[in-house]
């Protein structure tokens, strides 16, 4: 039987992170990275749900217990990713810009480069061990190869 593509769209990606405790990473988002809050599961805590937004970027957090009970197949598995999550900034600065307020502030766990392939990037560890780079474009920079 042949695929035919046209019948599918994927329309949008949102990470679904399970994190220990959602409040901690809706504070994090929020009010360390500047995503605003959206919805909550319940309204009031303790959530065991969660979601931020910043334009077309969207990320869900689902506390672990509660998670698992809709994906039986992460019973026992330990929180985190072996992947990273990458959000492409704009405009041009932005990524100095947010690089610069969170010294200090975060850990930051592949430093400030341009790399060869025209991204300006760095990446941190939120405080479940997810790693999110932030990057923009830039002119590439064939000595970082």
């Amino acid at each position: 039987m042949a695929h035919t593509t046209s019948l599918i769209a994927f329309k949008k990606l949102t990470p679904n992170l399970v994190v220990a405790d959602v409040e901690r990473s809706l504070t994090f988002y929020a009010g360390v990275l500047g995503f605003t809050r959206g919805m909550t599961v319940p309204e009031q805590p303790p959530f065991v749900f969660g979601s931020v937004v910043s334009g077309a970027v969207e990320i869900f957090f689902n506390e672990q217990q509660t998670a698992v009970k809709e994906y039986p197949a992460l019973l026992g598995k330990p929180i985190g990713a072996t992947g990273t999550l990458f959000i492409e900034m704009a405009p041009p600065g932005s990524v100095e810009a947010l690089h610069e307020r969170l010294q200090g502030r975060v850990a930051i766990v592949m430093p400030l480069v341009t790399q060869w392939y025209g991204l300006k990037e760095f990446a941190i560890a939120d405080p479940d061990g997810y790693l999110i780079t932030f990057a923009e474009r830039v002119a590439a920079d064939p000595a970082s190869a």
